[in-house]
């Protein structure tokens, strides 16, 4: 399985890739929206997306957009995390995501919705 990580909370984005690389996933992060449009620009070839939905600059709700103008990015499953309110971004975007977690949620939970989206 190879990930990417979108997130622009640094302590969160470093445990998540600490507990996939844990179970020998390859990761690739991204601090932002750009940033992970500018990898999947070059680099397409990954097994599901894992973003905050709550980002400066970029938020989900527009990155997921993006994501979804591509033929080729729209195939990636997508699993979307927030630490706002998950009736907002259920109205705003849960048609284009595979899930939608609470941002506290056990990381763990995360690696198991991931293992889901692409079995």
């Amino acid at each position: 399985m190879r990930v990417l990580l979108v997130d622009d909370d640094a302590i969160h984005l470093l445990l998540l890739q600490k507990i996939f690389e844990r179970e020998n996933v390859t990761v690739e992060v991204a601090r932002n929206g750009h940033e992970a449009l500018r990898i999947l620009e070059f680099d397409s070839d990954f097994s599901v997306i894992l973003t905050d939905m709550m980002m400066p600059d970029m938020d989900g709700v527009e990155f997921l957009s993006h994501i979804h103008q591509s033929s080729q990015l729209s195939r990636i499953p997508i699993i979307g995390f927030t630490s706002g309110d998950l009736n907002f971004y259920k109205e705003k975007a849960l048609d284009q995501l595979n899930f939608l977690v609470s941002k506290t949620s056990d990381f763990y939970e995360l690696f198991t919705l991931a293992q889901e989206s692409v079995a």
